[in-house]
């Protein structure tokens, strides 16, 4: 009798599971479709907020879509060298872009309508608390990778005022990241990864508070965000700096 209920038991486990598996294969295209759709609402919104972006390389398995040996920004930098003449708010080319190139990551140029400060994840998370109990106005926030945390200001130049624009290269360089582990200010010639975005190891970019913020003037955050730093530099002296070179 026991040996029945066993069998039993076993065959009705192992027609269970025959019979969820087509049903989960029929939902899967359903919620990639949904996930599909979300990507690129989101894409749109980041436009309409004035974001100009362009496509950016994915993550496949451990590897850069790019396959450069040794990539040092893996999933996390442009496909096109001619990122910051591609970036566009343009709806339809995004639109484009998005259903044409399904698992891309885009990225944002900045230093033409918005700034980027970006701070360890420890630092911002402390900062943020902290803006928002001194009431000032924080605009829209990410986290990226688990280890950084994205700031989006206003630029503090414009194309009709050329003269306050300073490159990004006098701050940091979106491929020399080791060189600048606490506070980084992505002006005129940088760029950001914009959500979503997807990394290797099952890590990604996503927003905290979203585009329906209005970009602040990125002084009004600085010299929270750079106490923060300090305090966080001091409590992770000796640890690896974030996104490091393979020299």
């Amino acid at each position: 009798m026991g040996d029945g209920i066993g069998r039993y038991r076993g065959t009705e486990s192992r027609v269970s599971r025959e019979s969820r598996l087509p049903q989960w294969l029929r939902r899967r295209p359903k919620n990639t479709d949904a996930e599909d759709s979300q990507r690129e609402a989101l894409l749109l919104a980041a436009a309409a907020a004035g974001l100009p972006i362009a496509p950016a390389a994915h993550p496949v398995g451990f590897r850069c879509s790019c396959e450069r040996v040794g990539c040092p920004t893996p999933a996390r930098h442009p496909v096109s060298f001619a990122w910051q003449t591609q970036s566009t708010t343009d709806r339809a080319q995004i639109q484009r872009w998005a259903s044409g190139q399904p698992q891309a990551n885009f990225i944002t140029a900045t230093g033409m309508v918005h700034d980027v400060l970006d701070v360890p994840v420890d630092a911002g998370r402390s900062a943020l608390a902290r803006l928002l109990e001194q009431g000032i106005d924080v605009g829209p926030v990410a986290e990226s990778g688990g280890d950084r945390m994205l700031f989006f200001t206003a630029t503090r130049g414009t194309p009709e005022d050329e003269d306050e624009w300073w490159p990004c290269e006098l701050d940091c360089h979106p491929e020399t990241m080791d060189e600048h582990p606490g506070l980084r200010w992505h002006c005129r010639g940088s760029y950001v990864l914009v959500p979503p975005a997807r990394l290797p190891d099952d890590l990604g970019v996503s927003w905290v508070r979203g585009l329906e913020h209005p970009l602040p003037d990125p002084l009004t955050l600085l010299e929270t965000l750079t106490d923060a730093c300090a305090r966080y530099a001091g409590d992770s002296e000796g640890h690896e700096v974030a996104w490091p070179l393979r020299r």
